[in-house]
């Protein structure tokens, strides 16, 4: 988790968010960047494994969808900094509506990979089984 940016009495409410909101990207990022890692491990077992086609694909594309949410987390991550200068309701509209976008894009990429990965883990189980 990053610290670095710690929030001051002498700050706005809407900078406070702007920062907050900052950190929350970062993190998301840090996971996705985790979660890569985790699928080339994840990649190697299935192959050696179990040699489900079927399977392999559906990690493959989860890998791509997974560097495609990188890809557009960073560029919001560069594009928040522009909500410093609103100064208008529909500015800070737009930035929020932007963020929410953004955070479903996570959170419905991460529990697609929770699926993905516990349905590896289930057919490896069984596997060993045999």
């Amino acid at each position: 988790m990053n610290t670095s940016n710690l929030f001051h009495s002498h700050e706005s409410d809407s900078k406070i968010m702007i920062k907050k909101d900052m950190d929350e990207v970062i993190n998301w990022v840090d996971d996705l960047e985790y979660i890569n890692e985790e699928l080339e491990y994840l990649l190697e077992i299935e192959d050696r494994m179990l040699n489900n086609a079927a399977l392999y694909k559906e990690l493959q594309d989860l890998q791509r969808e997974n560097n495609l949410n990188l890809r557009t987390l960073n560029l919001y991550n560069g594009a928040i900094r522009g909500a410093i200068e609103c100064d208008t309701i529909e500015c800070d509209s737009f930035y929020l509506s932007k963020h929410e976008r953004n955070r479903k894009l996570y959170l419905n990429h991460k529990i697609k990979y929770r699926n993905v990965k516990s349905k590896l883990l289930s057919n490896i189980l069984l596997e060993a089984k045999h």
